[in-house]
């Protein structure tokens, strides 16, 4: 869930509180707050330190969960100009999957959209599962609007699985809700108008199957197993 966040002086503090640089470890973080807390607990600082215990406190907890420094490190990148910490660099250098999945949506957000491509292939592509690395909201949203870039690219076998993988999940437990005819809409279309032209027979039939089960009508299902029949038929003729 998304914090509230406070402004760029304050993201400035809670790393020069710690002592750490922007880009620290989440061990670095760790063992600046044992040192700092040491120095200035109120027991052995004396009570007068028990705001600055407060804000040391605070600062950790902010910086040591990685969903809450990711929320609020963005505040810090959307002023970019204003620091020499670059977001971008800092969670292609934390090198781990959830950092990559938080980097693929981060770009596609910016209408980065063939740098969020490039890294999701770089990471495996479909074998990359956001649902492991990602809160359900984050990754259903980011599937999707990856689907999409695939899908104008030129990329719709990519979309398709994608896509089917999301509506499977939604039928599942709902989260699109209203937005969920669309995506069938947009899935049928896809399938019938820019998918069918790319691959080959079996890959079609493949895709037939894929869309049975996942909430489309009866009457849809109907049409997906009667084009199956017709491109089954049409392989055993040729051969």
């Amino acid at each position: 869930m998304q914090q509230n966040i406070p402004g760029i002086t304050a993201l400035e503090n809670h790393y020069k509180l710690l002592g750490v640089k922007p880009g620290a470890s989440a061990s670095e973080i760790k063992k600046a707050f044992r040192k700092k807390a040491k120095q200035i607990h109120p027991d052995i600082a004396g009570a007068d330190q028990s705001e600055a215990m407060r804000k040391l406190i605070k600062a950790y907890e902010a910086l040591s969960d990685f969903d809450r420094r990711f929320e609020y490190d963005k505040t810090f990148a959307a002023n970019a100009e204003k620091s020499n910490f670059n977001y971008r660099v800092w969670l292609r250098e934390q090198g781990d999957p959830r950092s990559i999945a938080k980097l693929i949506f981060y770009e596609l957000l910016r209408l980065e959209e063939d740098t969020a491509i490039q890294i999701w292939r770089e990471n495996g592509g479909l074998d990359f599962r956001f649902q492991n690395f990602m809160e359900r909201a984050d990754w259903m949203d980011c599937q999707y609007i990856l689907a999409e870039e695939l899908d104008k690219r030129g990329f719709s076998l990519e979309a398709f699985k994608l896509i089917t993988t999301l509506l499977a999940e939604e039928r599942r437990r709902p989260y699109f809700n209203l937005f969920t005819p669309e995506i069938y809409k947009y899935l049928k279309l896809m399938t019938m108008k820019r998918l069918k032209p790319q691959i080959d027979p079996e890959t079609w039939i493949d895709c037939m199957e894929a869309l049975i089960g996942i909430g489309f009508s009866v009457h849809d299902e109907n049409a997906f197993k009667e084009s199956m029949a017709k491109t089954l038929k049409k392989i055993r003729a040729q051969k």
